[in-house]
């Protein structure tokens, strides 16, 4: 059957699922009608259906498995992030909370996180160099990590130091799991080397096609790419990292006082 050229019908398709799966009334993991049942139900062709289908996996709002449907996506628990996370008392803990919804009254669960580790010496590329104070090509060592919560990928950070600040510690030990007994601001107040002061630079982008299948995410999820600096009181730059969080999973909070 050839498709409709106006859109419409499309489009009103999409709006009733998206009401419904707003709604509650078809509720994460839930599968959606058939093509050939919407395409019965709204006097419209497959095609029509189809394109109703798309739109909303565009959106992130389903999944499809082939030979099987589409499926109103399972939401992750949401985990809010914010300055409290680097405090110094926290340097020790595996554990993180997890959310049902990302009211700040909601429930809070823990759960037990976990991490892959790849460590490598690799030459410095523009931006580490710049955000390290090295030249271009100089050699740092690069820590690569994918985090899991409950079995689920979240996100990937990968950090950078200045060779000298981290030779022979356990932030170049590349078995899994956190650096050391105390994490890596732990292992740089250690070497002398106290984080004092941070800067994060946030971004939203639509995942690499390796992004996508790494953090297992669904067709039209975006990520949020994050870019952390962090310094010594004295200024010193002791680590360089990158991450890419899913966007579905997380939500960043902050509260501080208003500059003059």
């Amino acid at each position: 059957m050839s498709p409709e050229k106006d859109t419409g019908p499309a489009r009103r398709i999409a709006d009733d699922l998206r009401g419904d799966i707003s709604a509650g009334r078809l509720g994460p993991g839930i599968k959606l009608p058939a093509i050939r049942d919407l395409a019965e139900r709204y006097g419209v062709s497959r095609n029509t259906a189809a394109k109703a289908i798309a739109n909303l996996r565009a959106e992130g709002l389903i999944t499809t498995r082939y030979g099987s449907g589409a499926y109103v996506r399972e939401e992750h628990p949401i985990r809010r992030l914010g300055p409290d996370r680097y405090a110094r008392h926290r340097w020790q803990i595996t554990t993180v909370e997890a959310y049902a919804d990302e009211q700040p009254t909601s429930a809070a669960a823990q759960q037990q996180g976990h991490q892959t580790q790849e460590v490598a010496r690799v030459p410095a590329d523009e931006r580490t160099a710049e955000a390290l104070g090295v030249e271009v090509g100089t050699e740092v060592y690069e820590r690569a990590r994918v985090m899991t919560r409950d079995g689920s990928p979240t996100h990937t950070m990968t950090s950078y130091y200045r060779v000298e600040d981290v030779e022979g510690t356990p932030l170049v030990d590349p078995r899994p799991g956190i650096a050391g007994n105390s994490g890596g601001f732990g292992i740089l107040t250690e070497r002398g080397l106290p984080p004092e002061e941070i800067t994060e630079d946030l971004r939203a982008r639509m995942p690499t096609a390796e992004e996508a299948l790494l953090l297992d995410l669904p067709s039209g999820e975006p990520v949020v790419e994050l870019h952390r600096i962090t310094r010594t009181a004295s200024g010193r730059v002791i680590e360089y990292a990158r991450g890419i969080h899913a966007a579905s999973r997380f939500v960043w909070s902050y509260t501080f006082p208003i500059p003059d």
